[in-house]
């Protein structure tokens, strides 16, 4: 039996036997039983109840079980016991004993054996067992290697449960104790006392400030080593994530350390010492005064190595200028078009830089050199650059067109006519690690990034590593858009080594046709709000309004144009935040409401504080590693199965002709998409974009997430809200610079 004090706040309790398994999910731990109550705290109509929570998985069987919590009401599946904690009482009769002894929990022990056990030890053999192991070597046929073994499993049964117990004492909830308690097992209580601090690295959901809480409970010092090497790691993972910097001065990291655990906790000699042992062991890395984290250093390194391999190697071939002029002629020719100088320009350099950056904003014709430089790079080389060609072939596509994006590359496919895919896919995701790298490069001898203001540090290390020796690479994108969600700054950073060849185009070409979009978007790039900003255009709106009314005109302009014939994926609302009355998550909650209703014709499965419906538009938010589904897709939800088995999917959403299940434990991975935030629309492109401006927003309101949010429109732009916060992101240019060596890495030595 368990001892000590249970952290239960309510005195409602249900002991009996679980005689039904309805859902278990073995990752969390999440359980839905009938159990059949022999015992109450309050008199029942029924004798069965229905169990929900967290707890470790059950016996159905005779075993006897108190569950502690509360009662609720479903709005589907009616009254629910939802425990806090289920206690297992260990058997007390020898007939309960011998089932418990012969179940799969102590495998290799037959009924006759336990009876033998039981027979000789009496009704209280576990417990005799549990104080000495030794007792079971007077049982016959049993030697002293299965006495350890059969004590061993006894201890470690009820050390799971003790551990819950201490996580609870030290309020952690249900679902956070069931998932330490699934990693770290029968230690959990040994582990914790001795370091909380490694629960920041992981277990995800612990931060820093909650593993500290922990150790001030249990008596750690405030000047233990073990908290400041936490505080270090815990800077460092931060500013990366939050702030995006690779490193931090030393200055940088003791300042913010002593902010989070206190100015004067740790004296100088305690600080260098940590450090220095961090150092040692290899916990940071340290480079002129810059203190890494180790994934950061090697990518940051090895980034810079591989542009200098890149910018030193020789062409496959090179060109007489003669030629490429003949060569961009007959394109010209064959296409009917006719290229302006910056444009001509870029192709020239593209033909002969091993590595080069093509910049520009929207309608400058990026795309019209992308597909520019393919026919040139097929002309001189004489190579076929018609998929069917490779079809049958082992041959590789010569040309790799990606983006950090699966929505990017769709578009880039669509403007070229050519394969393009994520930059994870031509690298061979497995879910943890690439199939390709330095020694298994991939093939080809063109490579366009395009929307590479999205790269970060860690994926353009991934890329620039796997491209082999002779391959030429063209980075293709907007430097006024917003910089990558990770660490680093890749393409800002690039363009500051003069070595490195690039053109940005800066002549508007879809001016011509009229896009009053366009033109806001440069404006917008100058700092500027336009006199007109409220004026009615063609292909755009401004509706000024106030917070409260935001979100009407959001849903009215959505659903009419839904009306109007175009489809879940041609209008797309972008917001700044997802909190508050027009944030993000509340946008998908009404416009779910308006346009896909609860309706008998279909499913739904109630995730989070929502609910997943049939006929949802859900955004995926990481790379899937069993599916070629990437971090920004969209698709529609398919199918839903609520009644599957834990390891069973429940929810199937369509991504253009592909249909990906999801497990329960997998629902985290998307989200509803009507309405999402500018940085995961980044690299897109809609028929028609909604987009509030409101101060309310102010603090998030900034020039590159306006133009950003601007340009992912590609007919027709709605904005509502007020012009003065319009005007103040515009004005507002936040200083993002982001701590990286990378240039200095590339220039170096140079």
């Amino acid at each position: 039996m368990i001892q000590g004090r249970l952290p239960i706040s309510s005195e409602n309790y249900i002991k009996g036997q679980f005689i039904q398994e309805i859902f278990y999910n073995e990752e969390n731990g999440y359980g839905v039983y009938l159990i059949k109550a022999l015992e109450t705290s309050e008199s029942l109509d029924e004798d069965e109840v229905t169990v929900v929570g967290h707890f470790l998985r059950p016996h159905i069987d005779d075993e006897i079980y108190a569950c502690y919590g509360e009662w609720r009401k479903h709005s589907r599946f009616g009254r629910q016991f939802h425990v806090q904690y289920v206690k297992r009482e260990l058997p007390q009769t020898e007939k309960a004993i011998v089932k418990y002894l012969s179940s799969d929990l102590f495998r290799g022990i037959g009924r006759k054996t336990a009876k033998r056990i039981v027979d000789y030890l009496g009704a209280n053999a576990l417990e005799k067992i549990a104080a000495n192991p030794d007792v079971l070597l007077e049982v016959k046929g049993i030697s002293a290697s299965r006495a350890q073994e059969i004590a061993d499993r006894l201890q470690e049964n009820q050390a799971l449960e003790e551990a819950l117990v201490f996580l609870y004492q030290l309020g952690l909830g249900p679902a956070m104790a069931m998932k330490i308690v699934q990693l770290y097992k029968y230690h959990t209580i040994s582990l914790i006392k001795k370091n909380p601090y490694r629960l920041v690295n992981e277990v995800e959901g612990i931060g820093f400030r909650r593993a500290d809480e922990l150790a001030m409970q249990q008596g750690m010092a405030a000047d233990a080593p073990e908290r400041f090497q936490a505080a270090v790691l815990h800077v460092l993972q931060e500013s990366s994530q939050i702030e995006g910097h690779v490193y931090l001065t030393e200055e940088q990291l003791l300042e913010r350390v002593a902010q989070l655990v206190g100015e004067s906790t740790f004296s100088e000699e305690i600080r260098r010492a940590c450090l220095n042992k961090m150092i040692e062991e290899k916990e940071i890395f340290v480079d002129r005064c810059c203190y890494y984290l180790p994934t950061l250093f090697y990518a940051e390194v090895g980034l810079a190595k591989h542009v200098k391999r890149l910018l030193s190697q020789e062409l496959q071939q090179s060109f007489p200028v003669s030629d490429l002029y003949q060569v961009i002629g007959e394109i010209e020719e064959k296409w009917q078009v006719s290229y302006a100088d910056q444009q001509r320009e870029a192709l020239m350099l593209a033909s002969s830089s091993p590595l080069m950056i093509l910049t520009g904003g929207p309608g400058t014709g990026k795309t019209t050199v992308i597909k520019g430089i393919c026919q040139m790079h097929a002309d001189l080389y004489e190579c076929s650059i018609d998929p069917a060609d490779y079809e049958h072939t082992d041959q590789p596509f010569p040309i790799r067109l990606v983006a950090p994006t699966g929505r990017a590359a769709k578009r880039m496919s669509e403007a070229t006519g050519l394969p393009a895919m994520t930059i994870h896919r031509l690298l061979g995701w497995k879910g943890d690690f690439f199939e390709h790298d330095q020694q298994n490069p991939i093939q080809g001898s063109l490579l366009i990034v395009d929307e590479a203001s999205m790269l970060d540090i860690w994926l353009a290390n991934q890329l620039f590593r796997a491209i082999p020796k002779g391959m030429q690479v063209i980075l293709v994108g907007d430097q006024d858009q917003l910089p990558s969600v990770g660490p680093g700054k890749v393409l800002h950073h690039l363009l500051q080594v003069p070595e490195i060849p690039r053109v940005e185009l800066t002549e508007i070409f879809r001016q011509e046709e009229g896009s009053s979009i366009i033109q806001l978007a440069h404006a917008i790039k100058k700092g500027e709000t336009p006199a007109d900003l409220l004026d009615r255009y063609a292909d755009r709106r401004f509706f000024p309004c106030r917070r409260d009314q935001a979100l009407q005109i959001i849903l009215h302009t959505y659903v009419s144009a839904i009306k109007r014939g175009y489809t879940l994926f041609d209008v797309q609302v972008l917001a700044p935040i997802y909190k508050g009355v027009a944030g993000v998550d509340r946008i998908n909650q009404e416009i779910q409401q308006a346009i896909n209703p609860p309706s008998a014709q279909k499913k739904e499965l109630n995730w989070g504080e929502g609910v997943f419906r049939q006929g949802d538009k859900v955004l995926q938010l990481v790379n899937h590693p069993e599916h070629p589904v990437y971090n920004g897709d969209m698709g529609v939800i398919s199918a839903i199965d609520d009644q599957a088995a834990a390891d069973q999917p429940v929810l199937w959403v369509l991504y253009d002709q592909l249909e990906v299940p999801y497990k329960r434990s997998q629902l985290s991975q998307i989200s509803l998409a009507y309405a999402c935030s500018v940085h995961k629309a980044q690299g897109s492109e809609f028929a028609i974009v909604i987009f509030p401006v409101l101060q309310a927003y102010r603090r998030m309101l900034e020039r590159n997430l306006i133009y950003t949010a601007v340009t992912r429109s590609k007919s027709y732009l709605i904005l509502c809200g007020e012009k003065e916060a319009f005007a103040h992101g515009v004005q507002h240019q936040r200083s993002e610079e982001r701590n990286s060596q990378l240039k200095d890495l590339i220039i170096e030595d140079w």
